[in-house]
């Protein structure tokens, strides 16, 4: 297997993902019985991406956005703190109904109490993740891009992502971008597909 990374590209490490908000109760408190959260950016894949940041490597993320949302500009302006290039199209939110941004509840855990994550992804902006909205051609030819990094959960949100993330590696393979696969298997997030 070669693992030689392309040379002169502007990105080290593109990442797409569905960005969004995690809520945690401070000093330790069960979610049910606490008052006071600490609010958080989140994504698996940016875990990820932030590392490569930290350790001065370009990155960037690809995504989408609610249009006028202020958990939007709270998210951009995480990913700018991480030293993070982001693109992605702003979305209408539709009306109240409409779409959001991922919302997850954590329970850090305390003593015989383990750790446990709520999901709440209803109307989740990060569904509509398409190919046709971002330039690959630019992306992957033109800047260049030495490594794609995907994720399983990121492919299961919808029939749409599972395409999107396709096409990503179809695009990376083209112009010689190695690609990095996380199963991050959720039984839940592929029921009924």
């Amino acid at each position: 297997m070669d693992l030689e990374l392309k040379k002169d590209c502007k990105y080290s490490l593109i990442v797409p993902t569905s960005m969004g908000v995690r809520i945690t109760p401070v000093n330790g408190q069960p979610v049910h019985s606490s008052d006071t959260y600490k609010l958080q950016v989140t994504s698996a894949e940016t875990n990820v991406a932030s590392i490569a940041s930290f350790l001065g490597l370009p990155v960037k993320v690809l995504t989408v956005f609610v249009k006028d949302s202020p958990i939007a500009n709270f998210i951009k302006s995480n990913l700018r703190s991480r030293n993070i290039d982001f693109e992605g199209k702003d979305v209408s939110q539709g009306g109240p109904w409409g779409y959001r941004h991922q919302f997850n509840i954590a329970d850090s855990g305390f003593g015989s109490r383990g750790p446990r994550v709520h999901n709440d992804r209803a109307g989740e902006v990060g569904r509509t993740l398409n190919a046709k909205d971002f330039d690959l051609d630019r992306i992957f030819s033109k800047d260049g891009v030495q490594i794609i990094h995907l994720s399983g959960l990121i492919a299961a949100l919808s029939p749409e992502t599972s395409n999107f993330c396709l096409e990503l590696t179809r695009a990376a393979k083209k112009y010689g971008t190695k690609i990095s696969f996380d199963l991050n298997y959720r039984a839940s997030f592929w029921k009924g597909r």
